[in-house]
Protein backbone atom coordinates (compact mmCIF):
# COMPACT_ATOMS: atom_id res chain seq x y z
CA UNK A 1 0.00 0.00 0.00
CA UNK A 2 1.41 3.48 -1.03
CA UNK A 3 1.91 6.28 1.90
CA UNK A 4 -0.23 8.81 2.59
CA UNK A 5 0.32 11.13 -0.30
CA UNK A 6 1.49 14.68 0.78
CA UNK A 7 -0.92 15.95 -2.07
CA UNK A 8 -3.64 15.35 -4.17
CA UNK A 9 -4.71 16.41 -7.85
CA UNK A 10 -4.85 16.15 -11.53
CA UNK A 11 -1.95 15.90 -13.96
CA UNK A 12 -3.27 17.71 -17.21
CA UNK A 13 -1.74 17.42 -21.12
CA UNK A 14 -4.25 19.54 -22.97
CA UNK A 15 -7.09 17.09 -23.07
CA UNK A 16 -5.36 14.26 -20.95
CA UNK A 17 -6.18 14.65 -17.29
CA UNK A 18 -4.92 12.15 -14.57
CA UNK A 19 -5.98 12.18 -11.10
CA UNK A 20 -3.00 11.93 -9.38
CA UNK A 21 -1.53 11.89 -5.57
CA UNK A 22 2.18 13.50 -4.27
CA UNK A 23 4.41 10.80 -1.84
CA UNK A 24 7.18 12.61 -0.70
CA UNK A 25 10.39 10.82 -2.06
CA UNK A 26 13.13 11.98 0.44
CA UNK A 27 12.28 11.74 4.40
CA UNK A 28 14.84 12.86 7.30
CA UNK A 29 12.20 10.96 9.66
CA UNK A 30 14.84 8.05 10.00
CA UNK A 31 17.59 10.56 11.44
CA UNK A 32 18.35 10.64 15.53
CA UNK A 33 16.52 13.33 16.23
CA UNK A 34 17.18 15.06 19.86
CA UNK A 35 15.21 17.69 22.41
CA UNK A 36 15.60 20.18 24.89
CA UNK A 37 15.03 18.90 28.33
CA UNK A 38 15.97 20.68 31.73
CA UNK A 39 18.74 18.82 33.05
CA UNK A 40 17.49 18.70 36.64
CA UNK A 41 13.90 17.62 35.90
CA UNK A 42 14.44 15.58 32.71
CA UNK A 43 11.25 17.58 31.55
CA UNK A 44 11.09 18.44 27.76
CA UNK A 45 11.50 22.35 27.13
CA UNK A 46 8.41 24.30 25.70
CA UNK A 47 9.25 27.24 22.94
CA UNK A 48 7.78 30.07 23.77
CA UNK A 49 7.34 33.61 21.50
CA UNK A 50 8.46 36.13 24.05
CA UNK A 51 8.43 40.52 23.32
CA UNK A 52 12.51 41.20 23.64
CA UNK A 53 11.15 44.55 25.13
CA UNK A 54 9.33 43.67 27.86
CA UNK A 55 9.85 40.32 28.54
CA UNK A 56 6.34 38.73 28.37
CA UNK A 57 4.89 36.05 26.79
CA UNK A 58 3.18 37.33 23.84
CA UNK A 59 -0.37 35.18 23.67
CA UNK A 60 -1.46 33.42 20.21
CA UNK A 61 -4.33 35.69 19.17
CA UNK A 62 -1.57 38.56 19.60
CA UNK A 63 1.08 37.35 17.03
CA UNK A 64 0.70 38.29 13.72
CA UNK A 65 3.39 38.13 10.54
CA UNK A 66 5.65 41.97 9.84
CA UNK A 67 7.90 42.55 6.49
CA UNK A 68 11.00 44.40 8.14
CA UNK A 69 11.49 47.21 6.60
CA UNK A 70 14.08 49.38 8.69
CA UNK A 71 15.87 48.16 11.76
CA UNK A 72 13.34 47.17 14.43
CA UNK A 73 10.55 48.39 12.10
CA UNK A 74 7.71 46.64 10.82
CA UNK A 75 4.82 46.53 8.72
CA UNK A 76 1.87 44.38 10.03
CA UNK A 77 -0.09 41.77 7.79
CA UNK A 78 -2.80 40.10 9.35
CA UNK A 79 -3.79 37.02 8.84
CA UNK A 80 -6.86 37.74 6.56
CA UNK A 81 -4.61 40.10 4.47
CA UNK A 82 -1.76 36.88 3.75
CA UNK A 83 -4.69 34.55 3.01
CA UNK A 84 -6.06 37.31 0.56
CA UNK A 85 -2.79 37.36 -1.18
CA UNK A 86 -1.73 33.55 -1.35
CA UNK A 87 -2.80 32.56 -5.14
CA UNK A 88 -6.02 30.03 -5.95
CA UNK A 89 -4.71 26.81 -6.83
CA UNK A 90 -7.34 24.00 -9.14
CA UNK A 91 -5.22 21.81 -7.82
CA UNK A 92 -3.90 20.76 -11.31
CA UNK A 93 -0.38 20.26 -12.62
CA UNK A 94 -0.30 21.56 -15.85
CA UNK A 95 2.45 20.35 -18.17
CA UNK A 96 4.00 23.12 -20.22
CA UNK A 97 6.21 22.25 -22.02
CA UNK A 98 8.63 19.03 -22.73
CA UNK A 99 12.60 19.41 -23.00
CA UNK A 100 15.74 17.48 -23.35
CA UNK A 101 16.48 15.29 -19.47
CA UNK A 102 19.62 16.72 -19.16
CA UNK A 103 18.34 20.11 -19.91
CA UNK A 104 18.09 21.56 -16.45
CA UNK A 105 20.62 22.14 -14.08
CA UNK A 106 20.44 20.43 -10.80
CA UNK A 107 21.72 23.66 -9.10
CA UNK A 108 17.88 23.89 -9.58
CA UNK A 109 16.06 21.14 -7.91
CA UNK A 110 14.81 21.29 -5.27
CA UNK A 111 12.34 18.63 -3.40
CA UNK A 112 11.42 15.28 -5.23
CA UNK A 113 8.49 13.77 -5.12
CA UNK A 114 6.72 10.36 -6.30
CA UNK A 115 3.64 11.16 -8.49
CA UNK A 116 1.28 7.82 -9.18
CA UNK A 117 -2.03 7.76 -10.29
CA UNK A 118 -5.35 7.60 -7.38
CA UNK A 119 -7.39 5.27 -9.10
CA UNK A 120 -7.74 2.74 -12.11
CA UNK A 121 -9.42 5.03 -13.85
CA UNK A 122 -6.47 7.32 -14.28
CA UNK A 123 -3.94 4.79 -14.84
CA UNK A 124 -4.29 4.62 -18.32
CA UNK A 125 -3.95 8.45 -18.65
CA UNK A 126 -1.05 8.19 -16.34
CA UNK A 127 0.33 5.62 -18.20
CA UNK A 128 0.41 7.25 -22.10
CA UNK A 129 2.04 10.71 -20.39
CA UNK A 130 4.34 8.62 -18.97
CA UNK A 131 5.59 6.00 -21.52
CA UNK A 132 5.18 8.86 -24.27
CA UNK A 133 7.93 10.86 -22.11
CA UNK A 134 9.77 7.97 -22.06
CA UNK A 135 9.94 6.75 -25.40
CA UNK A 136 10.89 10.39 -26.30
CA UNK A 137 13.55 10.87 -24.03
CA UNK A 138 12.29 13.84 -22.63
CA UNK A 139 10.78 15.54 -19.12
CA UNK A 140 8.27 18.06 -18.71
CA UNK A 141 7.87 21.00 -16.86
CA UNK A 142 4.37 21.80 -15.25
CA UNK A 143 3.43 24.53 -12.81
CA UNK A 144 1.38 24.29 -10.32
CA UNK A 145 0.16 25.73 -6.58
CA UNK A 146 1.88 23.70 -4.26
CA UNK A 147 1.22 24.12 -0.15
CA UNK A 148 0.15 27.85 -0.95
CA UNK A 149 2.63 28.55 -3.54
CA UNK A 150 3.12 28.81 -7.15
CA UNK A 151 6.03 26.10 -8.32
CA UNK A 152 7.52 24.97 -11.41
CA UNK A 153 8.15 21.32 -11.64
CA UNK A 154 10.60 18.95 -13.58
CA UNK A 155 8.59 15.63 -14.13
CA UNK A 156 10.60 12.50 -15.41
CA UNK A 157 9.40 8.61 -15.90
CA UNK A 158 10.93 7.12 -13.64
CA UNK A 159 9.90 2.56 -13.11
CA UNK A 160 6.14 2.57 -13.09
CA UNK A 161 5.26 6.27 -11.87
CA UNK A 162 6.49 9.45 -12.19
CA UNK A 163 9.06 11.65 -10.10
CA UNK A 164 7.81 15.12 -10.14
CA UNK A 165 11.09 17.83 -8.95
CA UNK A 166 10.19 21.07 -7.38
CA UNK A 167 12.11 23.71 -9.10
CA UNK A 168 13.98 26.23 -7.40
CA UNK A 169 13.31 29.86 -8.97
CA UNK A 170 15.75 31.77 -10.75
CA UNK A 171 16.61 34.57 -8.27
CA UNK A 172 17.10 32.11 -5.55
CA UNK A 173 20.36 30.73 -7.21
CA UNK A 174 23.27 32.40 -6.83
CA UNK A 175 25.70 33.26 -9.66
CA UNK A 176 28.39 30.42 -10.24
CA UNK A 177 30.63 33.36 -11.62
CA UNK A 178 30.83 35.42 -7.84
CA UNK A 179 30.89 32.54 -5.78
CA UNK A 180 34.47 31.75 -8.08
CA UNK A 181 35.46 35.05 -9.04
CA UNK A 182 39.16 35.18 -8.32
CA UNK A 183 39.66 31.50 -8.99
CA UNK A 184 42.51 31.59 -10.88
CA UNK A 185 42.87 29.37 -14.55
CA UNK A 186 45.46 27.56 -13.59
CA UNK A 187 47.30 25.38 -16.47
CA UNK A 188 48.55 21.97 -15.21
CA UNK A 189 50.14 19.52 -18.10
CA UNK A 190 52.69 17.17 -17.69
CA UNK A 191 53.51 14.49 -15.23
CA UNK A 192 51.06 16.55 -12.89
CA UNK A 193 47.90 15.80 -15.09
CA UNK A 194 49.03 12.09 -16.17
CA UNK A 195 49.37 11.53 -12.27
CA UNK A 196 45.76 12.85 -11.95
CA UNK A 197 44.36 11.23 -14.50
CA UNK A 198 45.69 8.32 -13.46
CA UNK A 199 44.54 8.06 -9.63
CA UNK A 200 41.04 9.02 -11.53
CA UNK A 201 41.15 6.14 -13.58
CA UNK A 202 42.01 3.26 -10.51
CA UNK A 203 38.85 5.18 -8.62
CA UNK A 204 36.61 4.51 -11.36
CA UNK A 205 33.60 2.91 -10.11
CA UNK A 206 29.29 3.57 -9.52
CA UNK A 207 27.12 5.38 -7.79
CA UNK A 208 26.09 3.61 -4.97
CA UNK A 209 24.00 5.26 -2.60
CA UNK A 210 23.42 2.68 -0.25
CA UNK A 211 27.11 2.97 0.75
CA UNK A 212 27.09 6.58 2.33
CA UNK A 213 27.27 7.01 5.86
CA UNK A 214 25.61 9.10 7.99
CA UNK A 215 28.41 9.71 10.42
CA UNK A 216 27.17 11.94 12.85
CA UNK A 217 23.75 9.95 12.90
CA UNK A 218 25.57 6.73 13.92
CA UNK A 219 27.18 8.46 16.09
CA UNK A 220 24.60 9.93 17.75
CA UNK A 221 22.62 6.80 17.97
CA UNK A 222 25.64 4.87 19.71
CA UNK A 223 26.11 7.84 22.29
CA UNK A 224 22.64 7.52 22.74
CA UNK A 225 22.69 3.11 23.62
CA UNK A 226 25.47 3.59 25.76
CA UNK A 227 24.01 6.36 27.67
CA UNK A 228 20.91 3.97 28.12
CA UNK A 229 23.31 1.16 29.07
CA UNK A 230 25.30 2.71 31.39
CA UNK A 231 28.31 2.27 29.39
CA UNK A 232 31.01 4.66 29.47
CA UNK A 233 31.58 6.77 26.67
CA UNK A 234 35.26 6.47 24.52
CA UNK A 235 36.48 9.72 23.30
CA UNK A 236 36.94 9.92 19.24
CA UNK A 237 40.62 9.45 18.35
CA UNK A 238 42.21 12.27 17.28
CA UNK A 239 42.58 12.49 13.49
CA UNK A 240 46.44 11.34 12.52
CA UNK A 241 48.27 14.50 11.19
CA UNK A 242 49.83 14.30 8.04
CA UNK A 243 52.97 16.25 7.45
CA UNK A 244 53.29 18.88 4.70
CA UNK A 245 54.23 18.27 1.20
CA UNK A 246 54.41 19.50 -1.85
CA UNK A 247 51.59 19.17 -4.78
CA UNK A 248 53.71 16.80 -7.15
CA UNK A 249 54.87 14.84 -3.81
CA UNK A 250 50.77 14.34 -3.43
CA UNK A 251 49.63 13.19 -6.50
CA UNK A 252 52.73 10.82 -6.29
CA UNK A 253 51.60 9.05 -3.02
CA UNK A 254 47.88 8.95 -3.97
CA UNK A 255 48.92 7.47 -7.21
CA UNK A 256 51.01 4.83 -5.37
CA UNK A 257 53.92 5.38 -7.37
CA UNK A 258 57.58 6.13 -6.40
CA UNK A 259 59.71 9.04 -7.94
CA UNK A 260 60.04 9.29 -11.35
CA UNK A 261 57.12 6.64 -11.98
CA UNK A 262 55.17 9.19 -12.92
CA UNK A 263 54.82 8.48 -16.48
CA UNK A 264 55.01 4.54 -16.13
CA UNK A 265 52.11 5.27 -13.76
CA UNK A 266 50.25 7.04 -16.10
CA UNK A 267 50.80 4.79 -19.29
CA UNK A 268 49.49 1.93 -17.57
CA UNK A 269 46.27 3.56 -16.32
CA UNK A 270 42.91 1.91 -17.61
CA UNK A 271 44.32 -1.35 -16.80
CA UNK A 272 43.05 -1.15 -13.34
CA UNK A 273 38.97 -0.67 -12.55
CA UNK A 274 38.07 -0.22 -9.09
CA UNK A 275 35.91 -3.04 -8.32
CA UNK A 276 32.25 -1.87 -7.77
CA UNK A 277 29.56 -4.26 -5.36
CA UNK A 278 26.53 -5.26 -7.24
CA UNK A 279 23.65 -3.17 -6.96
CA UNK A 280 21.00 -3.35 -4.49
CA UNK A 281 17.30 -3.08 -4.98
CA UNK A 282 17.80 0.12 -2.71
CA UNK A 283 19.98 2.13 -5.58
CA UNK A 284 17.20 1.66 -8.18
CA UNK A 285 14.80 3.44 -6.08
CA UNK A 286 17.73 6.81 -5.43
CA UNK A 287 18.99 7.21 -9.26
CA UNK A 288 15.43 8.32 -10.98
CA UNK A 289 18.16 9.47 -13.78
CA UNK A 290 18.32 6.39 -14.79
CA UNK A 291 15.50 5.47 -16.52
CA UNK A 292 14.11 9.21 -16.78
CA UNK A 293 12.44 9.82 -19.74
Amino acid sequence: MAPRATWKGYLKLGELVSAVALHTAVSTSERVSLAMVNRRTGHRLLRRLVDPETGEEVEREAQVKGYEIASDEYIVLDAEEVTAATPDGDKTLHIEAFIACGEVDDLYFDRSYFLRPVDEISEATFTVIRDGMRRKKVAAVATAVLFRRPRSLLIRAYDEGIVATTLNHDYEVRSAAEAFDGVKDIKIAGEMLDLAKHIITTKAGTFQPESFDDKYDAALAELVRAKIEGRKIKPPKEPARGKVVDLMEALRQSAGVKDGDGKKAAAGKGRSKASSKPRSSRTKAATPARKAG
